[in-house]
């Protein structure tokens, strides 16, 4: 029977039921480990003996979930037999799955951080490696000027720095418990306080998902910045580029086609970006017009969380597997910074620094370029930056930010 049955007495319709059913087997540890929390604030309110808050932390302190019950909450209970009816006072499912949540989506965040630095290092890895190797740099996909390897590199290892201040951001916000808040307006019962940071209001406490919404909106970002990555890689692979080969173990062949070795780790990482955008405004779109304080619509936070948790382990993961495979065509990258033209702006601001108006300098090299006359600086200028010294000692000062 269900918690609730007590107040109809007659258990669901079947449609019903299915419709109503949750997949939260993954928030299980959590969940106990709030329920051991709640146990020993039962335990200081003399609600619980000493020996039934041992045996509520024998018996959660390692369990597996066994299929059947409606949700988590009433498969502890049952796991914790007699005991178990008296866990659930001066609480609700309400501030229990809130405090769970919370529990979880911490601990994802945390998790987010530490496959975003092993990626960072991977991409290190190979831009100290490739430090001084020349690429052509773009705008709008046009060859534009020139930059090394390393600090194009670099780029990618700047975004990853942001994300991981956001999940860190969305860890914080995750952090305050919302036990105690009960339904929505706590318990006439003298119990504690939880350890910790407690949340103020118990109406907020159970209705609250703003750290969820900025966990989706974290992992939208990453996916934002790892479709970026994923990109580059896909030209960089192909054959009008030529810049790079795939490894074997992180690319496909065709099933029709012999000949073909296909990205689809960067690929999909691509299209995950859609995904991961569709969950963040999904549940913003539920929790929009939702009255306080708990309303059953917020039954739809979970899923899209669940399944960004593994998205974001599984892409970083992959893409690392590539990153650390990749090989570098250093001659065709040499072949494509060769053209004249990518030396177009250094030959304006060598005039620049002769003493020329840059608007005179720009379109005296304008010209040359129209009329195929254009020649290179000799001694171009120095362009302390991108340069290989630049490159290598910001590589060294990002490594010392990713620490393994």
């Amino acid at each position: 029977m269900t918690l609730w049955s007590t107040r109809t007495g007659k258990e669901l319709a079947p449609e019903v039921r299915d419709f109503l059913d949750v997949e939260d087997a993954e928030l299980l540890p959590y969940d106990c480990q709030a329920t051991i929390v709640h146990a020993r604030r039962l335990h200081e309110a003399s609600l619980l003996s000493a020996e039934e808050l041992a045996e509520v932390e024998e018996r959660l302190g390692d369990v597996e979930f066994e299929p059947g019950d409606e949700d988590v909450h009433t498969f502890i209970e049952r796991t914790l037999g007699e005991v178990g009816r008296k866990i659930h006072a001066g609480r609700s499912r309400n501030d229990q799955v809130a405090a769970a949540f919370r529990l979880y989506v911490a601990d994802a965040c945390f998790e987010a951080a530490n496959f975003i630095q092993a990626f960072a290092r991977a991409i290190l890895g190979l831009g100290e490696a490739e430090a001084e190797t020349p690429l052509p740099g773009y705008t709008h996909l046009q060859r534009a000027q020139p930059v090394s390897v390393g600090h194009h590199l670099l780029a990618w290892v700047e975004m990853l720095e942001r994300d991981l201040e956001r999940f860190h951001f969305a860890a914080e916000q995750a952090r305050p418990s919302p036990l105690g808040a009960g339904a929505l307006a706590g318990s006439t019962l003298s119990l504690p306080p939880p350890p910790g940071e407690t949340m103020r209001n118990s109406l907020d406490a159970v209705a609250d998902r703003d750290f969820a919404l900025d966990y989706l909106y974290a992992c939208a970002v990453l996916f934002t910045h790892l479709s970026r990555i994923g990109e580059e890689l896909v030209l960089w692979t192909t054959a009008e580029f030529g810049f790079a080969r795939l490894p074997d173990e992180a690319a496909t062949g065709s099933s029709m086609m012999p000949q073909k070795l296909n990205p689809d780790v960067a690929e999909l990482a691509r299209g995950k970006a859609g995904t991961a955008i569709g969950r963040l405004t999904g549940l913003l779109a539920v929790v929009k017009g939702l009255p306080l304080a708990y309303d059953r619509d917020l039954q739809e936070d979970k899923a899209p969380v669940f399944a960004a948790r593994r998205d974001v382990r599984g892409g970083l993961a992959a893409l690392g597997v590539l990153i650390g495979g990749l090989e570098l065509d250093r001659g065709r990258l040499a072949a494509a910074c060769a053209d004249p033209l990518l030396l177009a702006t250094e030959a304006v601001e060598t005039l620049v620094a002769s003493g020329m108006p840059f608007r005179d300098a720009h379109e005296h090299i304008a010209a040359h370029v129209r009329a195929g006359t254009f020649v290179p600086p000799v001694a171009p200028s120095p362009r302390p930056a991108p340069g290989p010294a630049g490159v290598v000692q910001a590589l060294a000062e990002a490594r010392a930010r990713f620490p393994r």
